[in-house]
């Protein structure tokens, strides 16, 4: 099992290759990668490759006004 950074692993297949691998399109790659996302991408044993993100919790923090 290898755990690469998403920038890594397009580094070495390539933002087509990383979209085919990921199902998604070449630009959700690029954007991904230029907006600083914390992506592992996880090569297991048997080639399946799989990736996840680290995100803080709640990810989406809301302005909590009195009404």
């Amino acid at each position: 099992m290898e755990k690469l950074t998403l920038s890594a692993f397009v580094s070495r297949n390539g933002q087509e290759k990383a979209a085919e691998v990921f199902n998604c399109r070449q630009s959700a790659i690029s954007k991904a990668i230029s907006s600083g996302r914390n992506i592992t991408v996880t090569i297991l044993e048997n080639g399946k490759v799989i990736a996840e993100e680290l995100k803080p919790f709640p990810s989406n923090k809301r302005d909590i006004q009195p009404a």
